[in-house]
């Protein structure tokens, strides 16, 4: 089956979620094929079939946008061949993928600094971009080379160039400026926040974005992340209070 089936309308498996904005850290790949006496690269290779299954369901459930941790500014202490198969991977996957989720309207946006990828990968990414830019359905959001805070920091350089160039004042700087300056800064907030593999933290991811996201940590690693696991984080969520700093009636 493709990245993207015939679009139906799904059952509302719990009471409205009003989801916008789901953003993943697919932990666990690694330790899924240790358990199966594997070698990592196909932790990886089974973690990049859940991606296609999940972007199914954020669609069929009228989720807008959704974020992946794909490769942060700390992966590069991995061993050498691991970074490079996870480079083919991603590479494989735009090359597979990339018509069908045109087709289906979805828009390929990346955040973090593609510069220090390989040659043919950023080719590949800055071609899916290119081709899917119009598109308005849904928008995939694959964190490649991301930090949070690399994030933030890049936005403040591009804030202060604006600002000695006179292209911006000083005293308009604002939370809703310095989003503008973000990579994420097209997409609407976080709402909510997963991560598999039974981990509970963060780990220099979308900070800025997160700041009022609901947090859900699951025990599955990422390749057993599944439909009815997806479905148990929209349950989980529906049951959340978000009073984003003020009082609501109980």
């Amino acid at each position: 089956m493709g990245f993207f089936r015939k679009k139906i309308k799904a059952p509302e498996p719990v009471a409205n979620t009003s989801i916008r904005h789901i953003a993943f850290i697919m932990d666990g790949n690694g330790r899924w094929a240790k358990k199966r006496n594997l070698p990592r690269t196909m932790g990886h290779r089974e973690g990049c079939k859940r991606i296609k299954e999940i972007a199914n369901l954020c669609q069929d459930y009228h989720i807008e946008c959704m974020s992946l941790f794909c490769f942060s500014t700390e992966n590069w202490k991995r061993p050498k061949d691991e970074v490079d198969y996870l480079f083919q991977l991603l590479k494989q996957f735009f090359e597979t993928d990339i018509y069908e989720l045109n087709a289906r309207g979805a828009k390929i946006i990346v955040s973090g600094d593609i510069s220090k990828l390989p040659n043919d990968t950023q080719e590949v990414i800055i071609k899916a971009i290119e081709m899917t830019k119009n598109n308005k359905e849904f928008v995939l959001n694959i964190c490649l080379n991301y930090g949070g805070k690399d994030e933030i920091v890049r936005a403040i350089k591009k804030i202060s160039s604006d600002v000695s160039n006179g292209k911006v004042n000083v005293n308009d700087i604002n939370e809703e400026l310095v989003n503008q300056y973000l990579d994420t800064g097209t997409l609407p907030p976080v709402d909510c926040m997963v991560r598999t593999s039974g981990e509970q933290r963060i780990s220099n991811y979308m900070l800025w974005s997160l700041a009022y996201a609901e947090f859900i940590f699951v025990d599955e690693y990422w390749p057993d992340f599944k439909k009815e696991s997806f479905l148990n984080v929209l349950r989980i969520y529906a049951t959340r209070k978000r009073r984003f700093g003020g009082i609501k009636n109980e």
